[in-house]
């Protein structure tokens, strides 16, 4: 059954209005008409099963059926803070890594980052496309939620956003001692863990001074060196089958 989402102002207790460019995609990709039924997700974990009631030019009206809990989300929140990559990269990495199960992913500006984007403007419209890719990965995957694509961070501002997560590390290539099974089994009862992906270049030993004196553990993922689009969705992987819904 095709899956939408529409935020919580659209639903009220019998019926979910669709005004999105989703409207287009029903009536006339889908070919959906009166009396046929669509999954409604509210971004927040709620399904709805709903009938279509009436196609207009830019909205649909939709009978709410019934409603139940998402089964589809992890019982852990994933936090991705990806250093900024090349090119499409960063698409990518959105997509995969919300087919996963992130709950969240954050583009930071480490000094090694070959892409720079300096002003406020640019940053909006690369996280507006980029929440769009979200919404689009968590549809095909068939997610309770849309993962949140936060505004860029730097390396200090990371540091004080860690210590909001149960557990947080740093893969890091010169790390040759604590690995990603050691601090995932560390504690029990997790709900949140957050982890940072360096860039193609790799961390600034400055920076990664900045972590270990704040504490933050470096782990090592083996004798292979990951690009940098592939090592998020493999640790986001390891997470979810170590501690997460993947069995």
């Amino acid at each position: 059954m095709p899956k939408f989402f529409v935020t919580q102002d659209k639903i009220s207790d019998n019926q979910i209005i669709i005004d999105s460019e989703d409207v287009t995609h029903i009536s006339r990709v889908l070919r959906l008409e009166k009396g046929d039924n669509v999954t409604v997700c509210d971004g927040q974990g709620t399904d709805y099963d709903a009938q279509i009631d009436t196609i207009e030019p830019k909205k649909i009206l939709l009978n709410i059926v019934s409603r139940q809990k998402s089964e589809t989300e992890p019982n852990i929140k994933v936090t991705l803070f990806q250093a900024l990559p090349k090119a499409s990269k960063m698409e990518y990495i959105i997509q995969k890594t919300t087919e996963l199960g992130i709950s969240e992913i954050v583009p930071v500006k480490l000094s090694r980052c070959v892409v720079k984007i300096d002003n406020k403007k640019d940053e909006k419209k690369k996280i507006d496309r980029w929440q769009k890719i979200a919404e689009s990965a968590a549809k095909q995957s068939g997610r309770g939620i849309v993962p949140i694509v936060f505004e860029f961070m730097t390396i200090n501002e990371v540091i004080e956003k860690s210590k909001e997560f149960d557990l947080f590390f740093v893969p890091y290539e010169c790390e040759e001692q604590k690995t990603l099974k050691e601090i995932l089994t560390s504690k029990s009862d997790v709900k949140s863990v957050g982890f940072v992906i360096g860039p193609e270049g790799g961390f600034d030993l400055s920076e990664t001074e900045k972590l270990h004196s704040s504490g933050i553990d470096t782990v090592t993922l083996g004798k292979r060196i990951l690009r940098t689009e592939t090592a998020g969705e493999a640790v986001l992987a390891m997470t979810m089958y170590e501690i997460g819904d993947i069995n």
